[in-house]
């Protein structure tokens, strides 16, 4: 059975796409991206967070919404900050590094 990740950051447009698509294929984990904001491209909902067994949120804020909202869905769930701030594009080689560093240490 795969590990499943759920990536979240504001909108679901940059950040946490970039890391679904970077996890994506690697053996033994299945990913999924959603953003927390309301105006988000694919929002969080309690249908994803009971599918995922770990979440990465971007920002201390990102895991206080989802907090907030979620605190039902989120049991027992390992909800891991990665403290990166919205500074990048989608795929951006920086943006890339940084994830593979910060995401690998809980791999």
């Amino acid at each position: 059975m795969p590990h499943n990740i759920l990536f979240v950051c504001g909108k679901n447009r940059l950040r946490s796409p970039t890391a679904e698509h970077l996890f994506a294929d690697r053996p033994g984990l299945a990913t999924a991206s959603a953003g927390i904001n309301h105006d988000a491209d694919n929002p969080v909902t309690p249908e994803l967070l009971a599918w995922a067994d770990t979440v990465f949120v971007m920002e201390r804020s990102h895991r206080t919404k989802l907090s907030s909202k979620f605190k039902a869905h989120l049991g027992n769930k390992r909800v891991i900050c990665l403290g990166i701030p919205d500074d990048y594009a989608f795929m951006d080689p920086v943006l890339v590094r940084v994830l593979e560093e910060k995401v690998g240490r809980f791999l």
